[in-house]
C-alpha cells in the first residue's frame, strides 16, 4: 500500500498541527466551534453522507469570521480542502482513521472520541431531514451506526430516551476502533441505496421549517 505520507490529499503532521492551531486560536471556551476532531468528524460524515455538501455550506460551521490576513486565510481553506479529499481517499484505501481528541484523566491523558462525535452530529444536522427519514424507514442503518452513536451517547453529544450505562473501556476502545468499518458500510449504504426525489422534497421541507439546537462545546487535542 502506498506510504500515507506519500498521498497528495493527505496531511502531513505540520499541516495538521499547523490547522489545528489556528482553529484553537479562533475558538472561545464555551462558543461551540469545531477543533480539529470536530471538523473532521463532521467532513468525515459529510462524506460518506446521502448528498454533496459544498464548500459554502460547512465552511461557516468552521469558519466564523472574515480572515484578517489574505495569505493565511488562503493557506487555512486550502489546508481544509486538502483534510476534506483526505477522507474519501482514506476510505478508498481502507485506511481511514479518526482525528481523536485527548482529555486528562485521574489515569492519565486518554483518547476521547467527543469532538469527533459532536462534528459527526453537526455533519449529519446539514442534511438532517434525509438521515432523519432514512434512519426511521430502515433499522440497518441505524445499526451500522451503533459504534458512532453509542460513543456519542456515552459522551454526552446525543441524548437518549432510555438510561444507558457508561461505556467500559474496553466497550469504548472497541467502538473507536470500528469507526473505520462504520464510515465504509454508511458510504457504501448510501451509494448502493440514494436518496429518492421524494426524500429530497421532504428534507427541504423539513429544512424550511425546522430549528437547529445550539451546540455542545468540548475540547481536546487532535491525535491522528
Amino acid at each position: 500500500m502506498t506510504d500515507k505520507a506519500d498521498w497528495p490529499s493527505s496531511l502531513d503532521d505540520n499541516e495538521l498541527d499547523e490547522l489545528d492551531r489556528y482553529l484553537r486560536a479562533h475558538a472561545q471556551e464555551g462558543d461551540g466551534r469545531l477543533l480539529l476532531d470536530g471538523v473532521h468528524g463532521m467532513l468525515s460524515a459529510l462524506t460518506v453522507g446521502p448528498m454533496q455538501v459544498l464548500p459554502e455550506e460547512w465552511l461557516p460551521e468552521i469558519l466564523h469570521e472574515p480572515f484578517t490576513d489574505e495569505d493565511e486565510g488562503n493557506r487555512v481553506l486550502a489546508l481544509l480542502a486538502k483534510l476534506n479529499d483526505s477522507i474519501s481517499a482514506e476510505l478508498e484505501l481502507d485506511a481511514y482513521e479518526p482525528i481523536l481528541g485527548e482529555v486528562e484523566t485521574d489515569a492519565g491523558m486518554v483518547l476521547s472520541a467527543a469532538g469527533w462525535c459532536e462534528g459527526f452530529s453537526r455533519g449529519i444536522d446539514l442534511r438532517a431531514g434525509l438521515w432523519e427519514k432514512r434512519l426511521a424507514d430502515d433499522p440497518s442503518l441505524m445499526e451500522m451506526l451503533g459504534p458512532v452513536m453509542a460513543l456519542a451517547v456515552d459522551e454526552g453529544i446525543l441524548s437518549a430516551e432510555a438510561e444507558f450505562e457508561r461505556l467500559t473501556e474496553d466497550e469504548y476502545d472497541e467502538c473507536l476502533s470500528q469507526l473505520p468499518a462504520v464510515l465504509l458500510a454508511v458510504n457504501s449504504y448510501w451509494y448502493q441505496h440514494p436518496v429518492t426525489e421524494a426524500e429530497v422534497d421532504a428534507a427541504v421541507q423539513h429544512a424550511d421549517g425546522g430549528e437547529r439546537t445550539p451546540p455542545r462545546q468540548r475540547s481536546g487535542h487532535w491525535v491522528h
